[in-house]
């Protein structure tokens, strides 16, 4: 097998409040789960995050509280990056864009468009509140959406239909921090005219070439992906200034401009390549291998808001700075939806994911779990607290946790945790054999194919296969008829547990680790799946349960939160 390098990058968090499972479910977990599988095959891989600590809605936030915005973003930064931790999302690192780095990575790139006459300077008519005596970001203006009709949509997106919008789209405008009407005042900002980017764009995108050399297969693209790209092209790119009248962020790096910063939408993207210069640095790598070598595939994790800047807006700012790669792949997923309602950070309706780990402490594989087996890949899904008990107790506890249990309870009770031999093997252990063999590379094909679910629940089947191989020999009947049979029949149960602590590792870390403990192995991997891994009178631990069932007062509390 052939080593590969990647870079991959979940959408960089915005640090003005905690993580909810929406958060983990789109860009996070699919993210972790990506990287795991491919460090356990035996890829060089970067997996690239931080906080995105500028943009209007942060020095809104700060004002409304009367603090300073960098308080905010310590706060968040701190909070976020402990719970990734805590709940096994294993980033290479985890930055944040209001390091000096970033500032002066942002601004090089910056400065290597502008040089390059990337961008049109142009001075317009832009909202002002004359109470503040500012400029209004588009974030400090909400009104009407043009398109749905949406009365609270604000100047950069409607966070109802998902439409990009610039603030004189708006139907009768206000600001947010007066409520007044704004005014319309001269201010001079840097465009980036995305429209003389049509042409490669489209064929980029449709056909996957970049340069009249094929790049990626736009076959293993989300359709909405595309759909979303084919649409935006399709309605004509329009301009869009890259500067902001705002006095937190990123300084634009030319005299005169001191109160002018970077678009946050240009800013944040560029935060995955000032992480990975850090990440680079502190393990004697070469960043430039990560962003600047063509052998490197660059895959971005994202909800379906994000598409735009990461398909359209950022890999033009990527090709336009030269040698840069594009992203190979960008797996956006749909919105998760909570008991039936879309999550809302204003309305508090979500789960948050710091509270979740307090409240079912050494349980986030539960949690993980679910989440991937309803993870909106195609279509926005459905997070209900009756339906996480029931896969907790009914699959994980039921039949992953049962079959490990009865196979480690029955190897301690009849050879004292001694591996047993494989004697006499049947044609129906042969064909189960084989069938064991073709699960690696099943599972492993679903996730290249960022079929996440899918790869989880054959997972699942592997499990199912075990209980099944169980319930039909009853090797616990059996052991004092036939011993040479019985002994047969555990050393293939305990080959399939040991292939489940390799191939769950993806998914529930935890469990993974607390399983290879259990059966007492180590430097395994994926590669190793589906084979004979535990040997003949190897020794293995006394049991203990990898799961533990979720009773309903516990989810009754849970409900009464949500106020249910």
């Amino acid at each position: 097998m052939k080593k590969k390098r990647y870079t991959v990058t979940s959408a960089l968090p915005y640090a003005n409040g905690p993580l909810h499972i929406g958060h983990i479910s789109g860009a996070y977990l699919p993210a972790d789960i990506y990287v795991r599988y491919l460090k356990g095959k035996g890829h060089d891989v970067a997996f690239i995050c931080g906080s995105d600590e500028h943009g209007a809605a942060i020095t809104l936030q700060a004002k409304k509280e009367n603090i300073s915005p960098q308080e905010i973003v310590d706060k968040f930064h701190d909070l976020n990056k402990k719970s990734f931790e805590k709940f096994g999302i294993n980033f290479s690192i985890y930055h944040r864009t209001s390091s000096k780095l970033h500032h002066e990575t942002a601004q090089e790139i910056f400065s290597g468009l502008e040089k390059e006459n990337i961008f049109t300077k142009k001075t317009t008519d832009q909202f002002y509140d004359t109470q503040h005596n500012q400029f209004l970001a588009d974030r400090y203006i909400f009104g009407e959406c043009p398109k749905c009709g949406y009365e609270h949509a604000y100047g950069d997106q409607c966070e109802k239909c998902g439409s990009a919008l610039n603030p004189e789209e708006l139907i009768n405008p206000k600001s947010t921090l007066s409520g007044n009407t704004p005014i319309l005042k001269e201010t001079t900002h840097w465009y980036l005219p995305m429209n003389q980017h049509e042409e490669w764009l489209r064929t980029w995108v449709e056909k996957g070439e970049l340069d009249g050399e094929k790049h990626h297969d736009p076959k293993l693209w989300r359709s909405q992906v595309l759909g979303q790209c084919k649409s935006w092209i399709n309605s004509g790119l329009k301009e869009r200034a890259m500067t902001r009248d705002l006095d937190w962020g990123v300084r634009v790096p030319i005299e005169d401009n001191e109160k002018k910063v970077l678009y946050v939408w240009l800013d944040a993207p560029i935060g995955y390549i000032s992480a990975t210069k850090k990440w680079a640095k502190e393990n004697n790598k070469d960043w430039r291998d990560f962003w600047k070598n063509e052998e490197t595939e660059l895959v971005h994790f994202i909800g379906k808001d994000n598409i735009v800047f990461h398909c359209i807006i950022f890999p033009i700012i990527l090709k336009c700075s030269k040698n840069y790669i594009l992203p190979n792949n960008v797996p956006a997923n749909e919105f998760l939806n909570l008991e039936g309602k879309k999550l809302s950070t204003s309305r508090d309706w979500a789960i948050w994911l710091h509270e979740f780990i307090v409240d079912f402490p050494n349980q986030e594989d539960s949690l993980r779990y679910a989440l991937c087996a309803t993870a909106p890949e195609n279509k926005d899904t459905d997070f209900t607290w009756s339906d996480f008990q029931a896969r907790n107790n009914n699959e994980l506890v039921a039949i992953f946790g049962n079959f490990i249990n009865r196979v480690v309870v029955l190897t301690n009770k009849y050879w004292n945790g001694t591996v047993p031999k494989c004697n006499s093997i049947s044609s129906n252990d042969m064909e189960l054999i084989e069938e064991i063999k073709t699960y690696p590379d099943m599972i492993g094909k679903s996730i290249e194919k960022f079929r996440f679910k899918q790869a989880l629940n054959e997972l699942m089947n592997l499990a199912r296969v075990g209980n099944k191989y169980l319930a039909e020999n009853e090797p616990w009947k059996l052991f004092k008829e036939d011993h040479q049979r019985t002994e047969t029949i555990m050393n293939i149960s305990l080959q399939i547990a040991a292939s489940l602590a390799i191939l769950s590792e993806p998914f529930m870390p935890f469990t993974s680790n607390k399983l290879k403990n259990l059966l007492n192995i180590d430097n395994c991997s994926w590669n190793d799946a589906g084979k004979q891994i535990i040997k003949n009178n190897h020794q293995v631990n006394p049991p203990v349960h990898l799961f533990h069932k979720i009773e309903d007062e516990k989810i009754t509390e849970q409900l009464n939160k949500l106020k249910l």
